[in-house]
């Protein structure tokens, strides 16, 4: 059985990493999905909850091919320790899928099998970019699966991101 891991901050949850993980799910027999940073939200750059985010990935992955485990994982200040920290956190896992620099190495350096997944429309499909539109008033919804712009306007996503943004003068 070849189970590989996963990990994004998913805020949000969009295309990308959709089209990352239908492609994974064609060479992995189950996948896990780390949410990266779980501790994290209310800010700028990490406006939605460890569950929300659980909430957008499941909702949006009702077709993928293969079993999946989404395990929110909280960051430790340690990037030495970061890759027994995820290992002790999830089942265990054949290959890390990242494309992160940092992921890379860490788990390169704990011995474990890391491949990069080719990344979808980077430029676009990013949360960064996602979320400033979001400020910004612009159409962000075609870039993310239908179900997470459904969970995105069941917890107000945007006017809370709008509200955070707000400087108190």
């Amino acid at each position: 059985m070849k189970r590989g891991f996963y990990v994004g901050r998913f805020q949000p949850y969009h295309n990308g990493h959709q089209a990352v993980l239908t492609e994974l799910s064609r060479t992995c027999d189950e996948i896990i999905i780390g949410v990266g940073s779980a501790q994290l939200s209310h800010t700028l750059e990490n406006p939605f909850t460890a569950g929300e985010r659980v909430l957008m990935i499941t909702r949006a992955l009702t077709t993928l091919d293969c079993p999946y485990y989404v395990i929110p994982i909280e960051d430790v200040q340690r990037n030495a320790l970061w890759a027994a920290h995820v290992m002790s956190m999830t089942p265990p896992f054949d290959t890390c899928y990242s494309s992160n620099p940092l992921v890379v190495r860490l788990f390169r350096e704990a011995n474990v099998a890391v491949q990069s997944p080719a990344m979808y429309e980077r430029d676009l499909h990013s949360g960064t970019e996602i979320r400033r539109r979001m400020l910004a008033g612009e159409k962000w919804e075609s870039l993310v699966p239908p179900a997470v712009v459904s969970v995105i306007n069941e917890i107000d996503g945007v006017e809370r991101l709008r509200q955070i943004a707000r400087d108190d003068s």
